[in-house]
């Protein structure tokens, strides 16, 4: 007797779609396109440390590890890398803050 043969519904749930019928009918609820999704707003610490973090994540000014930030974008400047001076003003109005002044591997061994 042969074996039996497999099907990939028998691996994988079977999804069943909105019928043609329904859709038409309007049973299926669809949004609204009319009413926007609510935003939520991000507080601007998050957005401070979300550009930092882009700043510790671009190798085009040189690795980080061991230094701070600041050092960091100091030694980029001196090399003619032309870092964000964003950055700069980041890091020069939060000089007592670790979060700020630290990169994002600054807690792993060398």
């Amino acid at each position: 007797m042969a074996p039996k043969k497999r099907l990939i519904t028998d691996t994988f749930k079977v999804v069943k779609k909105a019928k043609i019928e329904e859709v038409k009918e309007g049973k299926v609820v669809k949004p609204d396109p009319e009413q926007e999704p609510e935003l939520v707003p991000v507080p601007q610490r998050q957005l401070d440390l979300d550009l930092l973090k882009q700043f510790d994540l671009n190798w085009e000014f040189g690795p980080c590890l061991g230094i701070t930030r600041l050092e960091r974008w100091e030694r980029a400047d001196e090399l003619g890398l032309n870092p964000p001076l964003q950055v700069y003003d980041l890091l020069q109005h939060h000089l007592e803050d670790p979060k700020y002044l630290n990169s994002l591997w600054h807690e792993y061994p060398l």
